[in-house]
Parts: structure tokens; sequence; C-alpha cells
């Protein structure tokens, strides 16, 4: 019988442990992370996103401003006593008679000006929901660059690793022919530059796509370490048609411009509120009070007092002369015309960013085709170049030189194919097509 020691089983746990430890430190390399989807992310985003948060909290609050405006035309009621003591004739507190009990209710019947009023917040909240639209474009515009930014950098990245495995096999054989004299030392140096050219871009591509993860996983609430893209799930972005009219059409249809055109709106109908605040009003009020006797009413009032008091009427006011009011019209006319020039300005804006960008996907088209075609000459550079070497009328030295540019034509094609994307993806959102486009909406 094998006999095992208190220090076996010690030792035994401790390995166990050790154990443990590892694979919860591998774990997370062990499982792999589900690609997600662009639709995915961009749902993920919006749901966490704290500018279309914000956005809601704006709308609610001039959704509860009009709803403070509109209230005006319930009565308010008010229950409260004016308890006090009585010495001569009994004089008021704070505007009512001494009671044991008052109940007041008082709204609004007919004010023009609180009517603008209400008309002003119902185009603010309006305003305020095209702002939202534009928040929650701009939510989509971010995460739909990012995770396309991403796609980029991990395809740049497998690129140049084939590209450094190659490199290397090149140096180590230019090392080999140097101790043998066949090359010299500069052609060493050239293979090690060669080498460390894609080390340097690997690095920035690393760097660059730890970057774009970490700001996806702020946008979207997601860990760094399970977020994994699918770049076949980016819909193919539409070709864009140029159109004369596009420009203001587009303007037109722009959340921006709509929300401004809406607050000039709003602006406008304040101004003419201020102005009706000259209009006479009419107001509901009641009244009911129970006096008491120890305020010697009965003294003062000795046929005619009784304890349970009503009134019911309506208050008319006649503004007749009001300077303040007339300084506040002036304010209102000049916010008014302030409102309408900037939603001018907004418009103007709309229309020559989209101008601008539909020249821009124009000219970032023909640019691509360029690097592409540059692309394809360096790729059957390389293959013609492997193949001489096959027949011995090329060396190491051009196939590194042609690898090397084929490398740095990939790298120019996919920042050329990104700025195209880039310029697509904004000209989309200024068409109000983002969101449809991203998400597959109708």
């Amino acid at each position: 019988m094998t006999s095992i020691s208190w220090s076996d089983v010690c030792a035994r746990k401790a390995g166990l442990r050790v154990l443990v430890q590892i694979l919860f430190t591998m774990l997370p390399t062990l499982v792999a992370a589900e690609p997600i989807p662009l639709r995915q992310m961009v749902d993920l985003a919006l749901k966490h996103a704290t500018g279309t948060a914000i956005a809601a909290a704006d709308q609610n609050h001039i959704a509860a401003t009009y709803r403070e405006l509109r209230n005006n035309y319930i009565p308010q009621l008010n229950v409260g006593a004016g308890l006090g003591y009585s010495d001569g004739f009994p004089l008021s507190l704070e505007g009512a008679a001494p009671s044991l009990i008052n109940v007041t209710a008082q709204s609004a019947v007919l004010n023009a000006a609180l009517m603008n009023f209400m008309r002003a917040a119902r185009a603010d909240l309006a305003s305020g929901a095209l702002n939202a639209k534009d928040q929650r474009n701009q939510v989509v515009q971010d995460t739909v660059l990012s995770y396309a930014e991403l796609a980029k950098w991990e395809r740049r990245l497998s690129n140049l690793r084939e590209t450094q495995s190659a490199a290397e096999q090149t140096e180590a054989a230019v090392e080999q022919r140097v101790k043998e004299g066949i090359d010299s030392e500069m052609d060493a140096i050239q293979a090690r530059l060669s080498v460390a050219r894609v080390k340097m871009h690997i690095t920035e591509a690393e760097g660059s796509a730890d970057v774009v993860r970490e700001h996806l996983s702020k946008l979207t609430g997601l860990a760094i370490a399970s977020i994994e893209i699918d770049p076949d799930s980016v819909p193919a972005l539409p070709t864009p048609k140029l159109d004369e009219d596009s420009p203001d059409r587009t303007a037109d249809n722009n959340p921006v411009v709509q929300s401004a055109v809406e607050h000039a709106r709003a602006q406008f109908l304040r101004y003419t509120g201020e102005r009706r605040g000259l209009w006479p009003t009419m107001d509901f009020a009641s009244q009911y009070a129970n006096l008491a006797s120890f305020n010697n009413y009965e003294k003062y009032y000795p046929k005619g007092f009784q304890p349970n008091n009503v009134t019911v009427g309506v208050f008319i006011r006649l503004p007749f002369l009001n300077i303040a009011q007339h300084a506040k019209i002036q304010e209102a006319k000049a916010e008014a015309e302030k409102a309408s020039k900037q939603a001018e300005a907004a418009r103007d804006k709309a229309s020559e960013q989209t101008l601008r960008l539909e020249r821009s996907v124009a000219q970032l088209q023909a640019a691509r085709d360029v690097a592409d075609l540059e692309y394809e000459i360096a790729q059957k550079n390389l293959a013609a170049v492997r193949t001489r070497m096959e027949s011995s009328t090329a060396n190491l030295h051009d196939l590194d030189t042609a690898r090397s540019l084929a490398s740095e034509r990939f790298i120019t094609l996919q920042d050329v194919s990104f700025e195209l994307e880039s310029s697509q993806i904004d000209l989309l959102r200024a068409r109000g097509e983002l969101e449809t486009w991203a998400l597959g909406t109708n």
C-alpha cells in the first residue's frame, strides 16, 4: 500500500490552485468572442450613448414646459387659512381677510399671449425632436466609421504579418549570403530596413486598432476583449447620384436645418406672444372663506355678516401703460430675427456641405481606382519577380523591393478606400439615409 505524506497533499493542492488560476487567465483567449455584426453594434450604441439620453432629457424638459403653459387653463385650487387676532377693524393678511379656511380657484380663460407661448413651446418640441434625430444620426455615424476603421486595421495587420514573415526570411537569407561573401553589408542593411518598416507599420496598426476598439467599447458598453467585428456584415455603400438640385433638397431635409427652422418659428411666436401681452386678458376666479367671529366682523358688519362666503366671477385686465412690456417686445423681436438668420445660415451650410461631399466622393472614387490599379500592378510585378527568380534572372533584393512596394501600395489603397467610405457615410447622413442604410430599416 502506497502512503501519501501531508507534504504531498499540500503540493498537489497548490498545483491544483495554480492550474485553476492559469485556466481562468486563459479563459478569455480560449473562448473566442463571437463576431458582432454592424447592425447589432449600432443598436447597442444607440441604447448606450449618452448623447441620445441627453437629447431625450431635453425633449422631456421642453414637453414639461409646454404642459406648464397649457395647464394655466386648468383651475388651480388652493386651500389654506388666514388665522389671526384682530383689534379694531379686521385688516387683510397677505391680501385676504382673516379666515378659518380659505379656498381659491383661478385659471386663464382668454389670453392671446399665452396661446402664442404654447404654440412656441410646441415648435420647440418639434425642434428638440429633430435635434434628437440628428444626435441619433451622429451616434450611428460614429459607430459605423469606427467599425469600418477597425476592419481596415485588422485587414492591414493580417497583410503586414504575412509581409513580415517573408521579409524576415529574406533578411536571414541575405545575412547568410553576406557571410558567404555573395552580398555586401549594404544589402544586409537594406534587408533589415525592410523588416523595420514592416514592424513600424504593424506597431501603428496595432495601436490604432486598440484605440478604435476602446472607442467602440465606450460607445456600446461592451468589454474591449469581447469586441470582434464581422466585416462582411457592413452593407454595400450606394453609389451617389449627382443632381444639380440635390444639395438644396438635402438641405431642406436635413434635421439640423429643420430644427433651426422650427426654432426660428418658435422665436417668432414668442415675439408675437409678447406683442399680444398688451391685449386684454380674462381669468376665471372664485373664492370661499369661512370667517371667524373673533375677528370682529359682527361689530363692523352687524347686519350683513355670515360665516360662509363665496365669490365667483371673471377678472378682466386692460393693459393701458406698460413700458417694460414694450422693451420685452423689442427683445423678442431681436431674438426672432437672429433665429431666422441662423436658420438661413444652417440651410446654406448644409447645401454647401452636401455639394462638397458629392464632389469629394467623385474625386475619391477616381483616386481609389488609381490606387487599386497601382496595387494590381505591384502585385503582378511581385509575381513576375518570383517567376524570374525561378529562372535565376532576379535575386532576393529584387524580390524584397517588389514585396515592399506591393505592401506600400496595399496600405495606400486601404487609406484611400477608407477615406472614400467616410465621405460616402457623411453624404448618407447629410441626405438623411444613414440609419436606413446601417440598420436596414425602411
